[in-house]
């Protein structure tokens, strides 16, 4: 693809605009470590929830996206969509509780809700584990995307395209810290939304309009494999690609009992860390519902409708997830190429911004300055920041090299983090969870999924095995940490009640400890809560589904939908009057 004079211009703006940012905040961000790493907590909702969104908006999302699509049509997407459960379970459970923690990262939460070693062995290996490793193999599978829109548009080596895009983005991470990030992510959001539904407009114009677009995808019914339509928002009942048993485990465990990066359990992540950075709680669910309105009901379509055209445009196209760039280069306007490149490069800074400063929060915040230095001055931990910063960039380069597809790194990520959920999200409920209930939860849930990896059990196609997977990992994982929980020793007592008095929990799973605490005041509605979990995810799907529908040109269905959506957000609106957002949590 050839490059205007105007086209590198457009990207030449972008990154002065982007390191101009950086080089204004840097005095701001390098205070102190709560300043680097969570902003000095005064951050506003807006900017907070929409830094989540512009942090899944990676450059990996719609060309995986465009894979599931292309492979088994829009109801392939519910390998992510039914991650919205546990999103919004974050919103109206849990969101309060993380502010309240009042921690740097939420590694650093497991001494404060645990005690002793095996609570300092957790924190230091979930530094690592999460830090490193899982951070590492998340950057390389975008590394992997980047290096796809720089192969097949600039002529790049996979090589030089991820070491070119790793180098800008660790520089103004290192300089701003997540000042730095917050900021840009602002800009990067707008400038990727905005490509990527004009690019949605020239991909279906392309193909002859929305109607064309829709008759010639059910002229090609035949080529999904699966089963069923391409234009479906389920899967059909005899689809072979996501059977009903799997779409039951998607829908019914899949979001509560895996960790997976932007919709853990319970929340964690950098979720939790744009929560740590907002304003007061009210702000910190803000944000995260912000969050999950926009990744799941505002952003997917320009992407599905891409992907819709390239099955179009490229019937026979081998790899799937690349037809969002072959899109891009043979369809999109001139004039629009370097904007279209900026936006993807911003879609990546974005998010490898953000994982090299939260990777880089675990490994100083919680292993170096929890276990090597702790006595260090604060400016010394400032440098050792900006130092891990520059090593995940590098370890992430290497883990690239080690993946082929994003669809399977994703599938890894959840297998790798199946049955561990339960603990997540009853450790803020339950007093009698313990530090060795996460650690035999961890050790048994990654046993399992290498053990079943290993000698195939099931029998069945991907998504069916996928799923006999995860509900066999799930449940012997809750098998072992239950029996680990009851035959191991509580939390000291004054320890779960100093964690008690702080985040003020549901008084029905602390009992004995509430007793020793009175004067707390319980902000838990647990009821009120599940009715206003069940309103949001209705809300986001209504919309989902209706914008699908009326773009489509399924009017009345659409127009149904559409109402369903703006009658569960009004109920929502005049629960959260009636109620009061500080009875949230």
């Amino acid at each position: 693809m050839q490059l205007s004079l105007i086209d590198w211009l457009c990207l030449g703006t972008y990154f002065l605009i982007s390191f101009g940012i950086a080089w204004y905040l840097r005095a701001r961000a390098q205070r102190s470590l709560a300043d680097f790493f969570v902003s000095g907590r005064g951050v506003p909702w807006w900017i907070a929830g929409t830094s989540m969104v512009a942090t899944t908006f990676a450059v990996d999302t719609p060309l995986a996206v465009t894979g599931l699509t292309a492979s088994f049509g829009i109801a392939g997407n519910w390998l992510w969509w039914s991650l919205l459960l546990s999103g919004m379970m974050t919103v109206f459970f849990f969101a309060r509780l993380w502010r309240r923690a009042g921690v740097l990262t939420d590694v650093e939460f497991i001494e404060l809700r645990y005690a002793g070693r095996p609570a300092a062995f957790l924190r230091g290996f979930r530094a690592l584990y999460l830090g490193v490793l899982m951070n590492c193999l998340i950057m390389g599978w975008v590394n992997l995307a980047m290096a796809k829109v720089f192969q097949l548009t600039l002529g790049l080596s996979r090589l030089t395209a991820v070491l070119l895009c790793l180098a800008l983005t660790a520089v103004y991470t290192t300089m701003a810290g997540l000042w730095g990030v917050l900021i840009t992510d602002l800009l990067q959001f707008v400038l990727m939304m905005s490509m990527t539904i004009a690019l949605a407009y020239f991909a279906v114009a392309a193909v002859g309009g929305l109607g064309a677009l829709k008759t010639k995808l059910l002229a090609l019914e035949a080529a999904n494999a699966g089963g069923g339509s391409l234009l479906d928002f389920l899967p059909a009942t005899d689809s072979a690609w996501m059977p009903l048993t799997a779409f039951l485990v998607f829908i019914g465990v899949n979001w509560w009992a895996s960790w997976y990066p932007g919709a853990e359990p319970g929340g964690g992540g950098y979720v939790a860390q744009r929560i740590f950075c907002a304003k007061d709680e009210k702000h910190s669910l803000w944000a995260t519902l912000w969050f999950n309105i926009a990744h799941y009901a505002l952003r997917p379509w320009p992407w599905i409708l891409v992907a819709l055209a390239s099955v179009v445009l490229y019937p026979d196209l081998a790899d799937k997830e690349a037809g969002y760039v072959l899109v891009m280069v043979d369809h999109l306007p001139a004039s629009l190429r370097g904007l279209m490149l900026a936006a993807f490069l911003a879609a990546y800074m974005s998010t490898i911004s953000t994982h090299l400063n939260w990777g880089a929060s675990y490994i100083i915040n919680d292993f170096y300055r929890r276990f090597l230095r702790p006595h260090a001055t604060e400016q010394h931990h400032l440098r050792a920041a900006q130092v891990a910063t520059i090593l995940l960039m590098l370890l992430a380069g290497g883990v690239t090299y080690y993946l082929e597809t994003i669809r399977g790194a994703w599938a890894l990520l959840l297998m790798i983090g199946a049955g561990t959920g339960a603990v997540y999200l009853l450790r803020w409920y339950w007093w009698r969870i313990n530090a060795w209930s996460e650690i035999s939860a961890m050790i048994a849930a990654f046993l399992t999924s290498l053990a079943l990896r290993h000698w195939v059990p099931f029998a069945g196609g991907e998504q069916l095995l996928f799923a006999k997977n995860m509900l066999a990992t799930t449940a012997v994982c809750t098998a072992v940490w239950l029996t680990v929980t009851f035959l191991t020793r509580p939390e000291p007592a004054d320890h779960l009640l100093n964690f008690y008095r702080r985040v003020r929990p549901a008084a029905t799973g602390w009992r004995p400890v509430a007793a020793q605490a009175p004067e707390v005041r319980s902000t838990a509605a647990g009821w009120a809560n599940l009715r206003a979990w069940v309103l949001g995810w209705a809300m986001v799907y209504l919309a989902l589904f209706a914008t699908g529908k009326l773009l489509l040109g399924f009017w009345t269905l659409g127009l149904l939908l559409l109402a369903g959506a703006i009658t569960a957000a009004l109920l929502l609106y005049f629960d959260f009057t009636r109620r009061g957002w500080e009875t949230f949590g």
